[in-house]
């Protein structure tokens, strides 16, 4: 590719992008890096999913924020997160410096069109909410009790716990608010 053509396929490229985006009533804006654009699909086990699509002459990157960095048992998370993997087409789980988990593709972009972005954002919203719950139980359970303790403790709501009541729920806990 020259490098006449290499801006010129970014251009028609995000505008393939934003059109898809438009047509498809998904929210969405600039991000802080050129070529960047930043989505969010809803869930429903992780409220929200925000997605970084950034066009370049060669490759579009697709990546998403899942979760921090597990408070415990990493060995599990990552051994489950590996596993998914190997059913997971056009993109991967991976783990940045810090321990934080994302999701992580490349597609084209001289292939990038509705197809693609489809299915690239559909893999996205299911590999990150169908795993959501799993993971906030192998690597936040401990937080997850103690929060849920608490706020017992105080007669707090647990309506943020609820999907996790059957797990953190202890004899004599009050029944829901």
């Amino acid at each position: 590719m020259t490098a006449a053509t290499g801006p010129e396929q970014v251009a028609r490229a995000t505008d393939a992008v934003i059109g898809y985006l438009t047509e498809n009533g998904l929210e969405w804006d600039r991000g802080s890096r050129d070529g960047e654009i930043v989505l969010t699909l809803p869930g429903e086990h992780k409220q929200k999913i925000v997605v970084s699509l950034l066009v370049r002459p060669d490759h579009t990157s697709v990546t998403s924020f899942l979760i921090r960095n597990p408070d415990e048992n990493h060995e599990a998370v990552y051994r489950y997160l590996l596993r998914r993997n190997l059913r997971l087409p056009g993109l991967a789980y991976a783990i940045d410096d810090a321990g934080d988990v994302f999701l992580r593709g490349q597609i084209p972009t001289d292939a990038l069109d509705a197809t693609r972005l489809d299915e690239a954002l559909g893999v996205v919203h299911q590999a990150s909410d169908t795993v959501f719950d799993e993971l906030l139980v192998l690597g936040f359970f401990t937080s997850m009790q103690r929060e849920w303790d608490w706020r017992i403790s105080r007669g707090e709501s647990t309506r943020n716990l609820e999907a996790f009541r059957h797990l953190l729920e202890r004899d004599g806990d009050p029944p829901p608010q």
